[in-house]
């Protein structure tokens, strides 16, 4: 891989430069076995480790297929799915990869009894495919992680729509946490030349989807004055949809659990925060029975700082133990739009609620090309800033989603694959300073 990496480091190398660049037999990857599936069996969630689980190996190059593309990984990032990967929950990813498998003859490539797991990257192109026109070796991209085939009708008015859509690296295989990956051409989108490696391969997958969920018109599409719940606010996922409602004119209301959390907050520019431990919200009396009170006391709460008016738009995704009060919290007329549901995915609200005011539930999922594209602009244009706090190198991924299955982390976790060291990869200082402690508003947390 030195090869590689001097001329990625040279910036000089060209597209030619690139393309006759040998490829190595093997590479190193972040992992998971399937036979360690049953690893964790009879425990809970929150005692499955993934440090036990997530292996890193050298494993073989993939055989490049049409429309495809092989990425020199710079840069990764851990996301909710890496964890669930890692702990084969909901599910084992080996289902999907099996599913998967049967689709085709090129994609029985990804059915393996390893599963390179990872949904961001940041890097530079080594080779494309056939039909490939729009990319070429030595260009330095990220990319979004929807994965697509496109041969149904259904696909092609929002292509998350597609029947055979998928996560890549959640949902197939050769995924970003790892020296290189395996990715449609149509995951592609120019890195933003003034961050980092580590900085440029954080927002990715929660960018995009904090994007269509709040501002498309696929999600709530959130507009200017509305008032914002945002669980989670500082977190991966809440920190952009944060700053998408500051840019985009509307007022969050930034739910967090720490002081420390609600001060991030407030350096991004919310105003309005609800700690949500210091306030002692308990909106379960046990495992079965919710407490409709303590619904009412947090929308006092809410209206108490927005001047008495109720919430717009309820960003979700704790799911099973918030739904219930973000339902009764909701403004009539107002939307929940949920994704995810790390708390579990059985949700239950008091239907009266919704029904009677008229309230809209949306579900969102990650994102379209066309919404991904538009999230990664922002962030090359300086509107959106990386959430990024802490980096790892690839034999610490372990750790990371460690970190991040016990909430340990704020904003972003970011893994070094091939990048020797953090800070490299800048091609626009003078962009990059105008932006810096923005930039950094994570790191310095």
């Amino acid at each position: 891989m030195k090869h590689i990496l001097d001329a990625i480091q040279s910036e000089a190398a060209t597209a030619e430069d690139f393309a006759a660049l040998p490829l190595p037999e093997s590479y190193r990857a972040i992992t998971v076995h399937k036979d360690e599936q049953e690893m964790f069996a009879g425990q809970s969630s929150r005692d499955k480790d993934p440090r036990k689980s997530l292996h890193l190996d050298q494993v073989p190059v993939p055989e490049l297929g049409p429309g495809e593309a092989l990425v020199a990984v710079m840069a990764s990032s851990v996301n909710y799915n890496s964890v669930w990967s890692s702990i084969f929950e909901p599910m084992s990813t080996f289902g999907f990869l099996e599913r998967y498998g049967r689709l085709s003859e090129l994609t029985k490539r990804h059915d393996l009894p390893y599963h390179i797991i990872g949904s961001d990257l940041a890097g530079v192109v080594l080779r494309t495919g056939p039909g490939v026109n729009a990319w070429k070796p030595g260009d330095e991209v990220v990319a979004h992680c929807l994965s697509v085939e496109l041969e149904s009708s259904d696909g092609h008015n929002d292509t998350m729509l597609d029947p055979e859509q998928r996560i890549w690296g959640f949902e197939t295989n050769f995924g970003g946490l790892a020296e290189i990956a395996l990715v449609k051409s149509n995951q592609l989108m120019p890195k933003p030349k003034h961050l980092t490696w580590e900085e440029a391969a954080a927002p990715g997958l929660v960018n995009s989807t904090a994007y269509r969920q709040l501002v498309s018109r696929n999600g709530a599409g959130m507009k200017q004055g509305d008032n914002v719940l945002i669980w989670g606010a500082s977190g991966g996922l809440g920190s952009y949809a944060t700053q998408f409602a500051l840019a985009g004119g509307a007022n969050p209301i930034c739910v967090v659990s720490s002081p420390e959390k609600a001060e991030i907050c407030r350096k991004m520019g919310a105003e309005a925060v609800i700690d949500r431990n210091a306030e002692g919200y308990r909106f379960w009396k046990d495992e079965q029975t919710q407490d409709p009170r303590e619904w009412k006391r947090f929308g006092a709460k809410i209206r108490e700082l927005t001047g008495g008016e109720d919430v717009d738009i309820v960003f979700e995704h704790p799911g099973r133990e918030t739904f219930g009060a973000s339902v009764y919290v909701t403004r009539k007329g107002g939307t929940i739009v949920t994704c995810a549901s790390t708390s579990g995915y059985n949700h239950e609200y008091d239907n009266r609620y919704l029904w009677m005011s008229l309230k809209r539930i949306v579900g969102s999922h990650f994102a379209n090309y066309r919404e991904a594209w538009e999230a990664n602009r922002l962030v090359a244009k300086g509107k959106i800033h990386p959430t990024l706090s802490k980096v790892y190198s690839l034999e610490e991924t372990g750790q990371a989603a460690y970190d991040v299955h016990r909430n340990l982390h704020q904003g972003k976790v970011g893994v070094l694959a091939l990048a020797p060291e953090e800070g490299l990869g800048v091609r626009d200082q003078e962009l990059r300073a105008q932006h810096i402690d923005a930039i950094n508003r994570f790191r310095d947390a």
